[in-house]
Order: structure tokens, then sequence, then C-alpha cells
């Protein structure tokens, strides 16, 4: 079956179809957030000025005509609202000029997904790193099939910490990927460290690396921040790999992109004899074919919701959502 996803979560306005699987087209345009962050309604505003156009790529770069598409997914959260409702009403429109089911997508599971599909992996451990998540995950089924919260994050998502790091010391283009490159060839200082059990915590972390800012090197500051947030969170997959007896291990999301971070985990999963998978980085950023890939295993299990019921929901967690073989 043709599905197509939509991804509107944040920044990117992405559309992915895939057919049993296999990818046939990710498209996308992405706002960019420059050094003031994003403004909900104004990539909101971006959005509904590029879906249509995104859309229409996506259908060409198929290889298919409009009434090829068996059924539409769609980003129903968590994310920020009026970005969300971008996504939701354009998938409504889909499925209606279609006459098709839709299925309502978990930003996270889309991501999990991603990563365990593309690396061929069964049963993993899963670190979702992204803008607003940071998250240490494995299937568990009970009540439900679904992602159980192993660990996670306190308070900021490390994408978002890193982001807003990088524009207090004023990093153009201000992102968590600018933080990576400036950060070679830098020399370690020390920075607070804050795990708690397979929990942590980023912001006392990102204050100290501001004000050692002052005194210190770019380089030597990002380096720093980027070695101590990464090692927390393979002190924490680790951690979650050993207590539930586990031999694999992904990371995804936004982050997941980070050689250096890849790096570190694939260097501890080997010392367990653990398998370490991620997908492309095209995967890892935020996309339509993630939430293609889940919308079709929903829709063949005969999971579907009605157009007049399809929802977005800011605070989706991941833990709340059924998650389908």
């Amino acid at each position: 079956m043709a599905v197509i996803g939509i991804e509107s979560s944040a920044h990117t306005f992405g559309v992915g179809i895939v057919d049993n699987g296999k990818v046939l087209a990710n498209e996308k345009e992405m706002y960019r957030i420059g050094t003031t962050g994003m403004i909900p309604n104004e990539v909101a505003e971006f959005h509904v000025g590029n879906a249509g156009q995104v859309i229409k790529r996506a259908i060409l770069k198929a290889g298919l005509r409009m009434g090829d598409i068996t059924g539409v997914g769609y980003t129903r959260g968590p994310g920020m609202g009026p970005c969300l409702q971008v996504g939701q009403l354009s998938a409504k429109m889909l499925a209606k000029r279609m006459r098709v089911k839709i299925a309502p997508v978990n930003h996270g599971v889309g991501h999990i997904e991603a990563a365990r599909i593309f690396s061929g992996l069964r049963d993993p451990v899963a670190l979702y790193v992204s803008g607003g998540n940071s998250q240490i995950l494995k299937i568990s089924e009970k009540p439900f099939r679904h992602y159980r919260v192993l660990g996670e994050t306190f308070d900021i998502g490390i994408g978002n910490m890193l982001d807003s790091f990088a524009r207090e010391i004023k990093l153009n283009p201000a992102w968590g990927s600018t933080v990576d490159k400036v950060a070679k060839g830098g020399r370690y200082v020390q920075l607070p460290y804050n795990v708690k059990g397979m929990d942590f915590s980023f912001t006392g972390l990102a204050t100290k690396a501001a004000t050692l800012a002052k005194e210190h090197s770019k380089e030597d500051i990002c380096f720093s921040l980027e070695e101590t947030a990464f090692s927390m969170l393979c002190e924490t997959a680790e951690r979650a790999l050993l207590l539930t007896n586990s031999n694999e291990l992904c990371v995804c999301g936004g982050v997941a992109q980070s050689v250096r971070l890849r790096e570190m985990l694939g260097i501890m999963a080997r010392e367990h004899g653990a398998r370490f998978g991620f997908c492309a980085n095209e995967f890892n950023a935020d996309n339509g074919a993630m939430i293609a890939l889940v919308a079709e295993r929903m829709l063949r299990n005969g999971y579907s919701v009605p157009l007049a019921r399809c929802d977005i929901e800011q605070r989706y967690r991941v833990d709340s959502a059924v998650v389908f073989p």
C-alpha cells in the first residue's frame, strides 16, 4: 500500500511516501531559525506557504498519481500547536479528497521506528535525542504494545539545549550542528555532569558552559559541552542496556546526526557485545517518511481514525502511543 506521511511538528514541513516499507519519496522545506529561535505562528505560516508544493514534489518524486495513494498519516504530536495544525489539516484534506483512511502518528515513535527498521534491529533499547525530547525507551507489551520510557530529561531536550547555547554565545547559524562543527579541535574544560539513574538534566550544564565561554575559546567550550552531554547519554543508555539484558541499541532523532555521539555509543555497545544501529541523517532529521512508515503499519493492522476525530496533542507522550508490529 502506498501511504503518504506528513510531518509538521516544528521547523520542518516534510512529506514522505512509502510502499510496503520502501521509501519512494521524502521531500521537505525547513524554516530557518536564525538567531531568534522559533515563533510558532511564524513557522506555521511558513508551513502553510510551502505545504502544497512539498506534497506535489513528493508525489512526483514517487512517480505516483494522487489516485495511487491508499492511506495518509500525519504527526499528531508532540510539537508546536500551530505547526501541528498545518500538517493535520493538510492530511485531512488529502484523505478526504482521495477517500482513503488516515492515521495519527506519534512523532517520537516515528523517529524510533525509522531507526529500528533501517538498521535492521528487532527489539533495541532506543536513545531518542532531538530538539524537544531526550529519552531512553524500549518496547513493552503491557498493558499494550508501546515504548516504555526507562529514562528521560528532567528539564529540556538536548537539541534545545545545544541550540540555546549556540544562540547564547552568538554562533551563526545558531544550531546544535554549529556547536558540533566548532567543537572540532577543542580541549576539555570541566563542566557539571548531571545524571540520576537513567535520567539526566541539561540546563545547569548549559548555564555553566555559557559562563565559561567568557573565559575560554568557543572551540574548547563547545567541545566540552558536547563531550559532557554525550557522556551523560552514554552512561544512562549503558545502564538501560544492562538492566534490560538487551543486546541491541539504536540512537535516533535530530541529535543522532552527530558523528561524535554515534561514535561514543558504538564504542559502549561493542564493549557489551551489543549491536548498534542508526539510520541515515535524512531520516534522523524530522521528515515525512518516518511518519509514513508508522502510518502504513497502523493502517495495515486495521487502525485508522475518522476525519472528525483527527486531532493534535501538543504533549502527546511517546509511551501513550500504541506501536504496531
